[in-house]
């Protein structure tokens, strides 16, 4: 049998404290009243009775369990200095039960109990809550310290209280359900946990609601984490029910009295959000009590209309004024004050502020030549160059927006976006972009040609940020992309926001590390530029190639880097091997969830007062961030999963699944306000008013975001991961039910089936995307690869096909992925052995692929089919340069992707170098 910890023992004890009354013989009577000899431990107490020493001294004795091993019952009698004794008793209650307890009391007072006859033979480990209760926001540090809120209950009546607390529970809990666990210590029962299972249907009436509590409740499998202790009203003295929580939290109601007490363990509820919780479950119960039968309980709201405000405006909404302005005479204001610094560096390429300025003018001037429309939105199709951040900032000179997409892109995704936004013209240099009609393509130098003709003079509009600047397609659900509208005044915003904080000017070096069509690339452009610092734009290969990277990083001395945490985890392993000097001062994460535990090498070479890390949680509907929170080394080792609080200007809220507020503590979806808010989705009405809706409170846009998270009491904000189907991989935004719409329009497939596997849960890097389906008779799954890679690009394809005979469903209809086989047991050939006169380059190669791709791999297997991607082809290139194995290029690799063809050019490679 499991001993029990000392909180166990505590929740299976009660006490009672009496005044006795003048001179009494307590050891006589005591020994007359109990079966069994027990020991009165008489103590001194120098004080008054009503001093504060003297009620600590009182609590203390009447808080202090019975040892495992001691007698069932403990008795105390404090002296104290005006001569009055207090006689605290405390007892194990499935040994000596309230009624018991009651009747010792009453002997020793006057005589009128009878005694107890013999103790029964009872466990006497009690009940003890071993759960854990997320919304709790307790200190670990407190775990076993148990703390108390005296609720007042007077106007709610205690028939009432349960329904409140349990529909508290369920509010607080997210998922319109919950157990309440109740303890009846007043019907003179055993130690026996009942249960009410609820759950809070919107078209219940309070009336049903009310009903179910009628209803007899159920044993359950284990205790839930919010209950209620119901015990009798002791007249003789002051009763304790249970001297540690039962739950953890636990609302003790002592029958017949005014006043109930919250008790609650402080290492899983903080005491703040239980005095929160007990004043929403009065909050509850007045309006159950004052309403009618018939009203809907999803009406009655958890916080008062004061609370709600207050919390809206601690999560910043009606903080700060929207920005005004434009990106490119923002650009002209910063190039006119330092005409000769250094603006963008690409290659041998290095361009000033005038020079940009100048070129992007032309770009501009020759847009207008095409008589293209003030307002237009302009493709831009570039590789990461020089020409790329030319055009861009061009198009916004033209007064037109830019919509980014990435060259590698497949010609169907590109086809569909240039429709998709009416595009009259797309810049861009790939020469395989597929033809849309009325959609004119042009390289960038023919717009400089253009630029150099006659050509009016162009009017610049007086919008002061309100047009749009860009438009950026994200994942759909229905299967096709959708296209944020962003206008001028939101980058400004947020400049506004974070310069002053992240100290941004003239002596920074940013890095454009990421795609275009990937919203990052918008604050490492405008960031930088806008603040008067240096650009350099990472070509596409060295963005695959981290010790290239790590090397540009030290040549260039970048002082302002942003990474997702799935890249920067690579040149933490880089870092860690080659140590060159670095120059950084600022590291921003952004684009996907970052596990802080990551960071603790990293912090063992750079001080976190040398280098500042950034963890910001943001949104392409929000424009790139929301929260910043600065990382410590504090933070790696509790596991933070904070992403701080909202910039200034921006607006956090956490929402149940019916849009109504919640308070700090409990989790729900994530609404984002201020002045981060995009116009919409482009052409898309009816989802963007489902999205972008007007809070009723404030009288502010918000923006439904879909993910989960929850709010500190200080304002701090937990992302939890998304609510719905959509997920993030390496940075990018995903919806599975896009992914899955595309494999169902593939030839022979009848049903399909995508879900997000990791190898190693705690490496974003093994993160994958696996995809089932039927196929009709004699169909292919290699037919279905290539159907994917045709429409998608390549961070959206599957890793893994898997055919299956069905996909198997919940019994509400919905793919249940829990019973979907492995990919790889299905579909993997074991690792050939070796022949005898196999080269040993060749084992080793396909020893790392099968050990990166946890998967055992043969000369023919394809690296990316097998589940691999750019993060595991790093990891892949470092690893054989630790085994002293010629250098490979992640162009090589890619170029090279099977075993074989892998294999033969290290070969190659290897007698080069002898």
């Amino acid at each position: 049998m499991t001993t029990p910890t000392i909180d166990e023992l505590a929740a299976g004890c009660h006490s009672l404290v009496l005044r006795l009354p003048g001179a009494v013989d307590v050891q006589r009577l005591l020994s007359e009243a109990v079966p069994e000899p027990i020991q009165v431990w008489q103590t001194p107490v120098p004080v008054g009775t009503d001093e504060p020493i003297a009620r600590d001294r009182r609590r203390a004795e009447s808080l202090r369990p019975i040892h495992q091993d001691g007698p069932p019952l403990r008795a105390v009698a404090l002296n104290y200095s005006d001569g009055t004794t207090d006689l605290v008793l405390v007892a194990v209650r499935a040994v000596v039960p309230p009624a018991s307890l009651r009747r010792i009391a009453r002997f020793l007072l006057d005589g009128s109990g009878d005694s107890v006859s013999a103790w029964p033979a009872a466990a006497r480990s009690g009940v003890a809550h071993r759960g854990r209760l997320e919304w709790g926001l307790g200190d670990p540090e407190l775990r076993g310290v148990a703390g108390s809120v005296w609720m007042d209950i007077t106007c709610r009546g205690e028939q009432l209280l349960l329904p409140a607390i349990a529909l508290a529970a369920s509010r607080y809990g997210g998922e319109g359900r919950t157990e309440l666990g109740v303890l009846d210590l007043a019907n003179g029962s055993d130690e026996h946990i009942s249960v009410y299972p609820l759950d809070e249907h919107p078209q219940a009436s309070v009336a049903d609601f009310l009903h179910r509590f009628d209803q007899a409740p159920i044993t359950p499998h284990e205790p839930p984490t919010v209950g209620v202790v119901l015990s009798p009203a002791f007249e003789e003295g002051s009763y304790t029910a249970c001297l540690a929580p039962v739950f953890p939290l636990t609302i003790q109601l002592d029958l017949g009295s005014s006043r109930a007490n919250c008790r609650f363990d402080q290492g899983l509820v903080d005491t703040s959000i239980a005095r929160q919780f007990s004043a929403h479950v009065a909050h509850l119960a007045e309006q159950l009590a004052d309403s009618a039968a018939q009203r809907p309980v999803s009406e009655l709201e958890l916080l008062p209309d004061a609370e709600r405000l207050a919390v809206l405006r601690a999560g910043g909404a009606g903080n700060g004024a929207p920005a005004r302005g434009r990106i490119d005479r923002a650009f002209e204001e910063m190039a006119a004050k330092q005409p000769q610094a250094v603006a963008l560096v690409a290659g041998e390429e290095r361009l000033t502020y005038r020079q940009l300025d100048e070129r992007a003018d032309a770009v501009a001037a020759g847009l207008r030549a095409l008589d293209v429309a003030p307002g237009s939105r302009i493709g831009v199709c570039l590789e990461r160059d020089a020409d790329l951040v030319v055009t861009l900032l061009g198009v916004l000179k033209a007064d037109c927006a830019y919509v980014p997409m990435d060259p590698r892109y497949p010609e169907q995704r590109l086809s569909f976006t240039a429709r998709s936004a009416d595009m009259p013209v797309v810049i861009t240099s790939a020469p395989d972009f597929p033809a849309v009609p009325g959609t004119r393509l042009l390289p960038p130098g023919e717009l400089a040609r253009l630029a150099a003709g006659p050509t009016e003079a162009g009017v610049r509009t007086d919008d002061e940020g309100e047009n749009p600047a860009y438009v950026i397609y994200t994942s759909g659900s229905t299967g096709t992309p959708k296209g944020v509208v962003v206008p001028h005044r939101n980058v400004l915003a947020l400049l506004h926001a974070t310069t002053g904080d992240f100290d941004l000017g003239p002596g920074d070096t940013w890095t454009l590390f990421h795609s275009s069509a990937f919203d990052f690339s918008v604050w490492e452009i405008w960031g930088c530029l806008l603040t008067g610092g240096r650009l350099v734009v990472v070509p596409y290969w060295t963005t695959r190639d981290t010790e290239e990277f790590y090397a540009l990083l030290a040549e260039q001395r970048v002082t302002v880097l942003n990474q997702t945490p799935s890249a920067f985890a690579q040149l933490i392993r880089t870092d860690e091997r080659v140590r060159r000097d670095l120059a950084l001062r600022l590291v921003v994460f952004g684009g996907e969830p970052l596990d802080v535990r990551m960071l603790a090498s990293w912090f063992t070479r750079h001080p976190a007062a040398d280098c500042r890390l950034v963890n910001m949680f943001g949104i392409t509907e929000t424009t790139v961030h929301v929260t910043a929170r600065t990382v410590t080394p504090h933070d790696v080792v509790t596991g933070s999963r904070s992403v701080g609080r909202p910039l200034p200007g921006w607006s956090v809220s956490i929402r149940d699944g019916q849009g109504r507020v919640l308070p700090p503590g409990p989790s729900g979806e994530i609404y984002v306000g201020g002045a981060g808010v995009a116009d919409g989705y482009l052409g898309r009405h009816e989802l963007t008013q489902q999205r972008f809706i007007l809070d009723e409170s404030t009288g502010e846009r918000i923006y439904r975001s879909g993910d989960k998270g929850r709010l500190h009491l200080d304002g701090r904000l937990d992302h939890l991961g998304r609510l719905d189907n959509q997920v993030k991989i390496r940075g990018h935004r995903i919806e599975l039910d896009e992914i899955r719409s595309v494999l169902l329009g593939a030839p022979h497939v009848t049903a399909a089936a995508v879900v997000v596997n990791r190898d190693n849960p705690d490496d974003a890097a093994s993160s994958r995307i696996d995809a089932y389906v039927v196929l009709e008779p004699a169909a292919d799954r290699a037919l279905v690869l290539a159907h994917a890679k045709a429409t998608l690009p390549d961070y959206m394809t599957p890793a893994t096909i898997t055919q299956v005979a069905e996909i198997p469903l919940t019994i509400n209809g919905k793919p249940d992925t829990a019973r979907l086989p492995d990919p790889r047991t299905a579909t993997a050939e074991p690792l050939d052995a070796p022949e005898a006169d196999t080269d040993t380059i060749a084992e080793t190669v396909l020893r790392i692929w099968s050990k990166q791709l946890n998967t055992p791999v043969n000369l023919q297997d394809n690296f990316f089919s097998l589940g691999g991607n750019s993060l595991l082809v790093i990891r892949v290139i470092a690893e054989m340069r630790e085994q002293n194995l010629p250098k490979i290029s992640p162009r090589q690799f890619y170029s090279h992707s099977t075993a074989a063809q892998f294999t033969e050019l290290v070969q190659q490679l290897s007698e080069a170098d002898q």
